[in-house]
């Protein structure tokens, strides 16, 4: 299986190209800094170096040429404003979607947020922002009839290790999730197509994650 990890640098990205090169699939990682090439290169996957904020949809379709599989890992990151909310986790997820589509890749996996229909509690317009960019995502790449998608909506993210227990529904409540089983739960995903169309948020619980395919499997 060929997948193409958009924000292929991030921690969760790192960790699911580990994960499908070690299985001996192929992992591409898509980075707008080349010097973190390799950082990609040492987990085993390939880097290529586009900036989805500035490229067409045609530039991306080229670089997915021949995947099975996308997978949208990128944010804006800590620190960033309200600009980049939108360009990045609202804009950079559509482009995907729409590249993929060009390019007849048909599975799309999303990395969103948990509370991502819910209004933001509190005063903080950047990370309402964040929210809102992530629901606009979703919504605009939901039901394509050209993408078979998945949206994973994981609670806070730890650097703990994996512990492969998992809890999934449509609505969890809070709680939080290593990143190394959000990443393990996407190489799952993959494995289980029949998973397209469902929209789910994900903490640390007491089921496996195989155990949490069947209960996403309609």
């Amino acid at each position: 299986m060929r997948v193409v990890i958009a924000g292929g640098h991030g921690k969760i990205a790192l960790i699911l190209e580990k994960l499908l090169a070690e299985r001996g699939d192929s992992a591409v990682g898509l980075i707008r800094n080349p010097k973190q090439s390799g950082d990609l290169e040492a987990v085993g996957a390939e880097a290529v170096v586009v900036d989805l904020e500035n490229a067409t949809v045609d530039e991306v379709a080229g670089h997915l040429s021949g995947a099975d599989a996308v997978v949208f890992a990128a944010g804006a990151g800590p620190g960033s404003g309200i600009d980049r909310k939108t360009t990045v986790d609202r804009d950079a997820a559509i482009l995907l979607a729409d590249a993929a589509e060009a390019a007849g890749v048909g599975r799309y996996l999303m990395v969103s947020a948990m509370g991502a229909d819910e209004p933001a509690a509190g005063d903080d317009p950047v990370f309402t922002a964040y929210l809102a960019a992530k629901a606009a995502a979703d919504e605009a790449v939901r039901g394509r009839s050209g993408l078979n998608t998945t949206i994973v909506r994981p609670g806070g993210l730890t650097d703990d290790p994996a512990t492969d227990r998992v809890r999934v529904a449509e609505s969890t409540g809070r709680g939080t999730i290593p990143r190394a089983d959000v990443a393990a739960m996407l190489v799952a995903l993959l494995d289980a197509p029949a998973t397209g169309g469902v929209t789910f948020e994900l903490i640390s619980g007491d089921m496996s994650i195989a155990e949490a395919i069947a209960v996403l499997t309609p």
